[in-house]
């Protein structure tokens, strides 16, 4: 009867993670959404309230003179698969910012709303101001 060897991909996969820590300790882990860029998007609106998702990315809401929702995004990314989203649909604004995998970044949102509109984030009622 032959003999059957089974090789452990263990090595393999040691080694891998190896490879992957050396390279990003060279190049640097820090990231910092504060340092990166911002970005911006407005959208038309004309409703009375808001629901923001902001699926736990820190997320600042200031209310302000304009009759647009205004939204800033920073970003910031090392390593990984980015997860990018800001759409507003019907009365739903819903804003989205990480990486996945072997996963370095950091993100942070700011959101101008018009002064009277009613805005729920994360399912929570903000003071209307």
């Amino acid at each position: 009867m032959p003999s059957r060897t089974t090789r452990s991909k263990r090595p393999a996969t040691l080694a891998l993670a190896a490879v992957l820590a050396t390279t990003l300790g060279l190049t640097g882990c820090s990231v910092d959404a504060s340092s990166a860029t911002p970005e911006t998007k407005a959208f038309p609106y004309t409703g009375k309230t808001l629901k923001l998702k902001t699926h736990e990315v820190a997320t600042k809401v200031i209310t302000a003179d304009r009759e647009d929702i205004k939204v800033t995004r920073w970003f910031d990314s090392k390593a990984g698969n980015t997860r990018l989203k800001w759409e507003l649909k019907d009365d739903t604004l819903e804003i989205d910012a990480g990486c996945s995998g072997l996963a370095i970044c950091d993100a942070k949102f700011e959101v101008e709303v018009p002064k009277g509109i009613a805005v729920t984030k994360d399912d929570v009622e903000l003071e209307k101001k």
